[in-house]
């Protein structure tokens, strides 16, 4: 008996000696995820988790901007005068006609928060787009990081699509009319008169730049504040 037990040992270190070094390696390492598909699990991950803080972001800030006194009520956005019309706006309220002036600015945000709803299916395209080496950089760069981004990413066609809703939003909330009024009376006056000065694009400037000041918000809303994390996968990604 232990004759046949000591044949039937030698006869199963002879056949695992026949088996390559390199297929009994891959034996023993079969099932476990290569380091190759762990990071790239990793980076699905993350990339995910962005694209998710970034719509929810970016949702919020639309729907900041683009609502009634989004910018006008919103002292870190509100346009106000153009530089241009500094002087002017000084005499007209020393003269007692504040007033129009106040509808003038009034008037520039009211075109300003009709434009932002614009800038959503841009920002949802940018989204889209991201890869893997985007979203690593959004993640380990600074509070806004993601911010910057979308500025690079967005700005042209973020300008193409609010110019012609501002310019006509300007005409419908009578900021046209009350820009061209209150120039006039700059002209009449002695030594008077304007450079040659794009309102429209003067308003969509700052409507941009307002509407990216609220992303950036809420960029380090969701990196600094656990609550603002409302979903399980930003709470996975951010937490890191």
């Amino acid at each position: 008996m232990r004759t046949e037990t000591a044949a039937l040992l030698v006869l199963v270190l002879v056949l695992l000696a026949a088996i390559p070094a390199s297929a009994q390696l891959d034996q023993l390492l079969r099932g476990l995820p290569s380091p190759s598909t762990t990071a790239g699990v990793e980076d699905a991950r993350i990339r995910d988790g962005l694209k998710q803080a970034l719509q929810v972001g970016t949702e919020r800030a639309v729907a900041a901007t683009g609502k009634t006194d989004g910018y006008f009520a919103n002292r870190a956005i509100k346009i106000l005068m153009p530089d241009t019309l500094r002087a002017l706006e000084r005499g007209v309220r020393a003269a007692g006609q504040g007033a129009q002036i106040d509808e003038f600015v009034l008037s520039m945000n009211r075109a300003a928060e009709r434009a932002a709803p614009a800038a959503k299916s841009i920002f949802v395209d940018a989204i889209v787009a991201m890869g893997f080496d985007d979203a690593r950089r959004i993640l380990d760069g600074g509070d806004n990081a993601a911010t910057r981004y979308f500025k690079d990413k967005t700005g042209d066609k973020l300008t193409a699509a609010f110019a012609p809703v501002v310019s006509s939003a300007m005409s419908e909330v009578g900021a046209t009319r009350q820009y061209k009024s209150l120039t006039g009376r700059l002209h009449a006056l002695p030594f008077g008169g304007t450079d040659a000065f794009d309102l429209d694009r003067y308003v969509v400037g700052k409507a941009l730049d307002g509407l990216f000041v609220v992303v950036g918000e809420e960029e380090r809303r969701i990196r600094t504040q656990p609550a603002a994390r409302v979903t399980p996968l930003l709470k996975e990604v951010f937490a890191r």
